[in-house]
């Protein structure tokens, strides 16, 4: 009989602890790990709306109920991601002042947010990047960089609160990813594909769509700022 070489044999011991581990997760969720949670949670700060919140918090306590070891690296992943996103759309209202804020955000949110950071810049940056949905999160990034938040202090803030909100997330998964995976196994194993099939489908409907109404706004804004140039430029014509 031939011999099994030990890379092999520990290769196949380590997958058969991860499917062990994983109960009946399906494998590809597995696989598809940190550069998927990456991808959420960049899209999730991003100026891009993405339709589906929450779905970032969701996917941290599935990879820490399957990965109770590592915590502390998808919780870096996801507020790494989460910065990127969140400062690309700084970085939008920074550059598109108030007009792109007015433009991009309802009239009345527009006066809540203007008020909110005047008044506390940093806490209202903190609190947008550290309360879960229903609290509106683009609007007021975008707001922080519209209303003149620095750099410094909006990648301060941002950091600090996604810091919290991702590691008491990852947390909560590994301290009690047994028992989600128990009464998964329990009650939803048979269900577990079209499930997660569904959210991920869910998932990228929302990214898709997102990214249609961001261009759309896009080019709505820009046709408005254009209609205004024009305008101003008329009577020097005259």
């Amino acid at each position: 009989m031939p011999r099994i070489p030990p890379s092999l044999l520990a290769l196949l011991e380590n997958s058969a602890k991860t499917a062990h581990s994983a109960g009946h997760m399906p494998p590809w969720l597995i696989h598809l790990g940190l550069p998927g949670l990456f991808i959420v949670s960049l899209l999730d700060a991003a100026i891009i709306p993405l339709p589906l919140p929450g779905s970032g918090d969701v996917l941290i306590l599935l990879l820490c109920a399957q990965r109770a070891s590592q915590p502390a690296v998808i919780a870096l992943v996801a507020v790494v991601a989460s910065v990127i996103g969140g400062y690309t759309t700084w970085k939008a209202g920074a550059k598109g002042g108030e007009a792109m804020l007015s433009h991009f955000v309802p009239k009345r949110m527009a006066k809540l947010v203007t008020r909110w950071m005047k008044g506390h810049g940093f806490m209202t940056i903190a609190g947008a990047a550290i309360c879960p949905p229903p609290v509106p999160l683009m609007p007021l990034l975008l707001g922080a960089g519209a209303l003149g938040a620095t750099r410094n202090q909006f990648l301060l803030a941002f950091t600090l609160a996604r810091g919290v909100r991702y590691g008491l997330v990852a947390w909560i998964g590994a301290t009690y990813g047994r028992r989600v995976l128990r009464t998964w196994d329990e009650y939803l194993s048979k269900w577990s594909a079209p499930i997660l099939w569904t959210f991920f489908g869910l998932l990228l409907a929302a990214i898709v769509f997102g990214f249609w109404q961001y261009r759309r706004m896009q080019r709505s804004w820009r046709t408005d700022q254009s209609s205004r140039s024009g305008s101003t430029q008329a009577p020097a014509e005259a």
